[in-house]
């Protein structure tokens, strides 16, 4: 009896630890459904209309958070995407494990969104991002590039390190660190024709995406660092941002790809706030857009869909927003919202333009949205609006095919 007693004993000490873990560890379930009507009319091609999350912005996840004392926290975070409008259940999204402080800021690493997304610019200053109003793909805002760096404004960050400071004195600052040969790991860039992957293999059966083995140079890092101020001043809020984002490539890219150098991205930009009225823009200068999942090419999550010209003549997606293989291009937004009661009144316009290099000849994009964001509570929200975009690429127009657009689109969203 008392050899049982004092087995329970020993048991009762070993698990009073691994309880007391469990009870410090919080985790959320957290979410987003979303769904619009929208209409997608291309030049030359029939008006398609559905009832889709082509944003996929519907998911949800889990959000763990510990409590290690002394300031110091443990963090976690795992998230799947699917579309209510098909029923289709899409790829992950965040997925890492970190570590937090109120003085010193948060550490991430895995699978983590570029600070060019969510900190400084991006989706940040686009209200109707996450919707097919939004301004990347349709010129202004930087497309999402498939490089592990991803650059873009839509894309996740794979093997990669994301450190965020603390604001002081209203300046904060975010970087991104990729290694270079983190393209290489990706399992979903396996060969066409085989259930194995196969680094280095290449792959003619993947349109947009023909070589796996395309990460940067050996020993070098991809990273992209941003910075930015924030204050509010009674009525009058300032916001101004800035970043740097490198995506390096390997010999092996050059020799194979035709690509010329290393990847850069410069962007700036600023949102003034007085009273309840918002007026923002923001300005990247793209050099040596990578053709091999660069700032030349975008993913079908970017383009919402399939472009139409590329896999398909009519697809609703667009990567109006890409630049020229190997060339140089730049890409403003500009606008102003008013928030009227529960309602936001939106305006807004961005322009792309890729430089002509070798026989690809110069294109420009031009677009303009107007719409309206209402909130029906703390969560939930509708949306609806006017987008037209203008294409003038001679490239298009050689091979017979004008990516001139009108979109219309309706929608609700609930986060939860």
């Amino acid at each position: 009896m008392k050899k049982k007693l004092i087995a329970l004993g020993v048991a009762g000490a070993l698990a009073a630890p691994l309880i007391a873990t469990a009870q410090g560890t919080h985790v959320t379930i957290f979410g987003r459904l979303q769904a619009e009507y929208s209409t997608v009319h291309i030049n030359g091609n029939g008006a398609q209309t559905g009832i889709l999350d082509d944003a996929a912005q519907s998911r949800w996840g889990l959000q763990v958070a510990e409590d290690l004392g002394m300031g110091l926290r443990a963090m976690g975070r795992v998230e799947f995407s699917f579309n209510p409008g098909s029923g289709r259940s899409d790829s992950a999204r965040e997925q890492w494990v970190g570590l937090g402080s109120d003085q010193w800021g948060e550490l991430k690493f895995g699978r983590v969104q570029s600070p060019f997304k969510d900190f400084a610019g991006g989706h940040t200053i686009d209200p109707f991002a996450y919707t097919s109003l939004h301004a990347n793909g349709s010129g202004g805002l930087m497309v999402a590039s498939q490089n592990g760096l991803g650059s873009g404004d839509n894309s996740f960050v794979n093997s990669a390190a994301r450190y965020d400071s603390p604001v002081v004195e209203g300046f904060s600052m975010s970087a991104l660190l990729m290694p270079g040969d983190a393209r290489k790991l990706d399992p979903s860039r396996a060969n066409a024709g085989s259930a194995a992957f196969t680094p280095g293999v290449l792959d003619p059966l993947r349109s947009g995406d023909p070589f796996q083995n395309s990460g940067g140079e050996d020993g070098e890092w991809d990273f992209q660092i941003a910075g930015k101020y924030s204050q509010q001043f009674d009525a009058l809020g300032v916001n101004i941002f800035g970043g740097y984002s490198r995506d390096n490539v390997s010999n092996r890219m050059k020799s194979l790809g035709g690509v010329i150098d290393d990847e850069e991205i410069w962007r700036g930009g600023a949102l003034i706030s007085f009273a309840d009225l918002r007026v923002r823009g923001q300005y990247e200068a793209i050099n040596n857009a990578n053709p091999l999942g660069g700032a030349a090419t975008c993913t079908t999550a970017a383009a919402f869909g399939n472009a139409a010209g590329s896999l398909t003549l009519d697809g609703r997606g667009q990567c109006n927003s890409a630049m020229n293989a190997n060339g140089d291009g730049w890409l403003w937004i500009a606008g102003a919202d008013y928030t009227i009661g529960n309602t936001m009144l939106i305006v807004q316009g961005g322009m792309a333009t890729a430089q002509s290099i070798g026989a690809l000849a110069k294109k420009d994009i031009e677009n303009i949205t107007a719409g309206v964001i209402h909130s029906l509570s703390r969560r939930s929200s509708l949306f609806g609006g006017y987008q037209r975009v203008w294409v003038k690429d001679r490239n298009l127009a050689a091979a017979g095919l004008d990516a001139d657009r009108n979109v219309y689109s309706v929608g609700l969203r609930h986060d939860f």
